[in-house]
């Protein structure tokens, strides 16, 4: 693929969890994710985005948010479960998308704030309308996504590379 093909980068923060007597890497999804999780999945169905490769945290909610979104979708991306996404810092997210394959052109990262919010906030430059604003004032809630395009390499991809396409959220 050329490098100067548009290339997009979707986040997906996991559905509402529940708190129940455990790990914070074993908690499930509450009620409302559940509800939430297919609602997201469809919403990207939506957009057009094909991700060839999504990346998954292995903490619980994150892989029952991926079980019921996937199905939405019109194919399911090759999926990889990532120890490194769960409490991930933006440097460290940073690095994971370095690292993806050049024949990536559409890449699902399934994960947790604050890393997914910061990560956002970081490498839109620029956005349509007033989608930044709107993001940041949202605190990017459970089960958001966001849509970031950009164009070059994935070793490229540093704050301020990208523009914020599209924001949805299920509670808006």
């Amino acid at each position: 693929m050329s490098v100067d093909a548009p290339r997009r980068i979707v986040l997906f923060r996991h559905a509402k969890a529940d708190w129940p007597d455990v790990s914070d890497h074993d908690r499930p999804l509450a009620e409302r994710g559940r509800k939430d999780a297919p609602a997201a999945g469809r919403w990207l169905a939506g957009t057009g985005v094909t991700p060839d490769l999504a990346l998954c945290s292995t903490a619980v909610r994150t892989r029952e948010t991926w079980k019921l979104a996937v199905p939405e979708l019109p194919q399911r991306p090759r999926t990889v479960y990532e120890d490194r996404v769960y409490e991930a810092s933006l440097g460290e997210l940073i690095a994971l998308v370095n690292e993806t394959a050049d024949e990536v052109r559409d890449l699902l990262l399934i994960g947790h704030n604050p890393g997914l919010h910061a990560l956002a906030d970081a490498l839109a430059g620029e956005s349509e309308g007033d989608l930044l604003s709107r993001m940041n004032r949202s605190g990017f809630p459970t089960a958001s996504l966001a849509v970031l395009t950009f164009t070059g390499d994935w070793k490229t991809v540093e704050h301020g590379v990208a523009r914020l396409a599209a924001f949805w959220t299920p509670h808006s």
